[in-house]
């Protein structure tokens, strides 16, 4: 607790609150039983996260465990599923931990005098914010395809004429100075407007 200043904070708590501390002290062979290189590979901001999840920062008796609500807030801070949940439960006067990687049990009191407990737990608290599966981050969204316009066609000119025969000639058929070219061929009419916009058919 030194090397993470959690020790500084605690006495600050415990000289500045009436809600007294629980903590939760794994014992030698809890640290031992760990995978090689477990603590080592942890970020300082990770160590301390890991030494706060391990008090609470309420005073807890053994008796009081069975009625206390779950999660336990941690001195880690958000007890959300994912996240620093501490959960406990009770048959007789065993208390069970479970932080979603690790189930242990209370083996016994090593201090207590109403203001402060300290309990011994067979296994380290290791908490799902540090220890769960990490939540993939998400792919970049994929840029948007920009559709190409579609070229306009190029508008007939007044001698144009095709394979059917038709001819097209230039007129303002409105009186309203729009532009229309007219293909006549065997008696059928098309209107298109001047730069190929919009087009209809009539029968002459």
């Amino acid at each position: 607790m030194g090397t993470t200043q959690v020790d500084n904070q605690i006495n600050n708590q415990l000289n500045n609150s009436n809600n007294g501390m629980t903590i939760f002290a794994p014992s030698d062979s809890a640290f031992s039983s760990l995978q090689a290189g477990t603590l080592n590979a942890l970020s300082d901001e990770q160590k301390d996260e890991l030494v706060q999840f391990h008090v609470v920062p309420t005073f807890l008796s053994i008796s009081q465990f069975q009625t206390v609500s779950n999660p336990l807030r941690t001195q880690a801070g958000d007890s959300r599923n994912g996240q620093f949940p501490l959960n406990v439960t009770t048959s007789g006067n065993q208390v069970n931990i479970s932080t979603g990687i690790v189930n242990t049990t209370v083996d016994n009191t090593i201090f207590t005098d109403n203001q402060i407990a300290v309990y011994q737990v067979d296994k380290v608290l290791l908490p799902l914010s540090i220890f769960g599966p990490q939540t993939p981050t998400p792919a970049p969204a994929p840029e948007a395809t920009k559709k190409k316009k579609a070229a306009v066609a190029d508008a007939p000119s007044s001698d144009d004429s095709d394979s059917s025969g038709g001819v097209w000639s230039r007129c303002e058929c409105d009186g309203g100075g729009d532009v229309y070219w007219n293909w006549r061929v065997r008696g059928v009419c098309v209107v298109m407007m001047d730069g190929g916009v919009g087009g209809f058919m009539i029968f002459c």
